[in-house]
């Protein structure tokens, strides 16, 4: 924890010191999957974000409990307070029951986070297992006086909240604009609208006779709101205030602004002392949807089975692509963007190969050199830098290379080893494996994973020298043919042979 970690919070609008609020526990919640439909690139950079967030804390020794939800119920379909649940509407469509769709694509989430390497959080509640939680807090808020009953439905009272707190703090809405754009729709809602004003959200709502998922409540027989349940769910496993809320830019209003309201009416404090957020991703240039034809989920990316790829992509190089770009950068998908992230990636692994493989050779003969030693001291502590610098991985990244290129000049010999301390020496391969490995997530054995393990290639590069030296020309070229074919090379140099990735 000597590392002292700035991030951007949202909430303030400023880059604020990182200080837990109970120093080395932290507790942070992720807004989760609606599980409804195939996991997509905003869940995998969502995820991705966080994972950085976590893997960095935890590496600095904060003791971290992670907890990211899975929304099962209550998320309709505009997301307000009108609609159809998108989970209840989806079972109706495929024909099974709602909870065979929750089951479904949470393994489906589940199976592309695995393979991203994204961390699993310490908890992962669902919504569906706390509405008695949710309950309880949506009759602290009534208690309050802010929120009311109509129909058999409960709101929260927006304008009531704002006589004594500020609804919009977070996203920075006004309140009067709001109103007048209640005004507005008002006009179209006539006699059909139950609450007080259309800016007023749902804390539970009365389910109609077709509506599947619904629970008894001390006003109805229905459902909770979309926004409490995070609410209740953070509350249960963090407490009233904990450390980092995060989530995509796209959920800062009303999702956040509206949770920010439920816990002070219910607790009297912003559940959160730091709000972070992803920005989005455009494909080419262009917002994704299924209207445009650009929807790519990530099992087309990892298969290379849609119209827009021109290749697979391995799921190890979309999370470099996610980390060459700051979190709260718009990242914009192409093919060649993904193919320049798919070269760099093959680089950093050769490096981790490489960087493995040395070993410190005292050389009496060769002093130290006291700027060099410096040198790379500050290399290794810029690493640090970016991550300390609100999670920024693409400046860690540029530092990585810089690392790269003093163990590729060591390898090479064009640099000794005794001309830097054997201290200065570990701290390089410390830094350059464990930023890589733990912290980015990057490693050789989940790029390999479904492809040719080690063990075989290293039995084959036994065969090639062999065939080598014993001047077998077709059998060595038959075996770099089949290197080649996947992406790997021979390199051939005085001390022998050795495969790398094809970069």
């Amino acid at each position: 924890m000597s590392q002292v970690i700035s991030l951007y919070n949202s909430l303030s609008r400023n880059k604020e010191v990182f200080e837990p609020i109970n120093a080395p526990f932290v507790g942070m919640y992720l807004c989760g999957p609606t599980v409804y439909g195939d996991p997509h690139l905003g869940h995998a950079r969502s995820a991705t974000t966080f994972d950085i967030v976590y893997r960095y804390l935890t590496h600095c020794g904060y003791k971290v409990r992670y907890v990211r939800n899975i929304t099962d119920v209550g998320h309709l379909e505009n997301d307000g307070d009108d609609g159809d649940d998108k989970i209840a509407k989806r079972a109706r469509l495929e024909k099974l029951e709602p909870m065979e769709v929750v089951q479904l694509y949470t393994n489906a989430y589940h199976e592309m986070m695995d393979k991203l390497n994204i961390v699993r959080p310490s908890i992962e509640p669902r919504a569906s297992a706390h509405i008695i939680e949710q309950i309880e807090m949506i009759e602290k808020i009534v208690a309050a006086g802010l929120a009311y009953v109509s129909n058999g439905s409960v709101y929260f009272d927006v304008l009531k909240y704002n006589e004594s707190e500020n609804y919009g703090e977070l996203s920075g809405r006004i309140l009067e604009d709001l109103i007048a754009h209640a005004g507005e729709g008002r006009r179209t809602l006539e006699g059909k609208e139950e609450k007080k004003n259309s800016f007023d959200f749902a804390l539970w709502k009365k389910a109609s006779p077709e509506h599947i998922m619904r629970w008894n409540s001390p006003w109805s027989l229905g459902f909770p709101g979309w926004h409490i349940e995070c609410s209740a769910m953070s509350n249960k496993y963090l407490g009233e205030q904990f450390d980092i809320h995060g989530g995509g830019m796209d959920l800062l209003f009303p999702h956040h602004e509206c949770e920010i309201a439920q816990s002070k009416a219910a607790n009297h404090c912003n559940p959160a002392k730091y709000w972070m957020h992803n920005n989005m991703i455009t494909i080419n240039g262009k917002k994704m949807g299924k209207s445009l034809g650009n929807a790519i989920n990530l099992s087309q990316f990892f298969s290379g089975d849609h119209a827009l790829l021109s290749q697979a992509y391995h799921p190890i190089t979309v999370r470099f692509f996610f980390l060459q770009a700051h979190y709260r950068s718009t990242l914009d998908f192409s093919n060649e963007a993904l193919q320049a992230a798919e070269k760099g990636l093959k680089k950093m692994i050769n490096g981790l190969r490489t960087a493995k493989s040395l070993n410190y050779i005292a050389d009496v003969t060769i002093g130290i050199d006291a700027d060099l030693e410096a040198a790379i001291q500050q290399e290794c502590q810029e690493v640090y830098d970016g991550l300390n610098a609100d999670f920024n991985t693409a400046m860690s990244i540029a530092a990585l290379y810089n690392l790269l290129k003093r163990i590729n000049s060591l390898k090479a010999k064009h640099l000794a080893y005794s001309s830097i301390s054997k201290t200065t020496f570990e701290k390089l391969l410390q830094t350059f494996i464990q930023i890589n490995e733990e912290v980015l997530g990057i490693s050789e054995a989940k790029m390999l994973e479904g492809a040719s393990p080690i063990a075989m290639l290293d039995a084959w590069m036994e065969s090639y020298q062999t065939a080598r030296a014993n001047k077998d020309f077709a059998l060595v070229d038959t075996i770099r043919a089949n290197f080649k074919a996947n992406q790997i090379i021979i390199k051939d140099s005085k001390e022998g042979s050795e495969w790398a990735y094809e970069e």
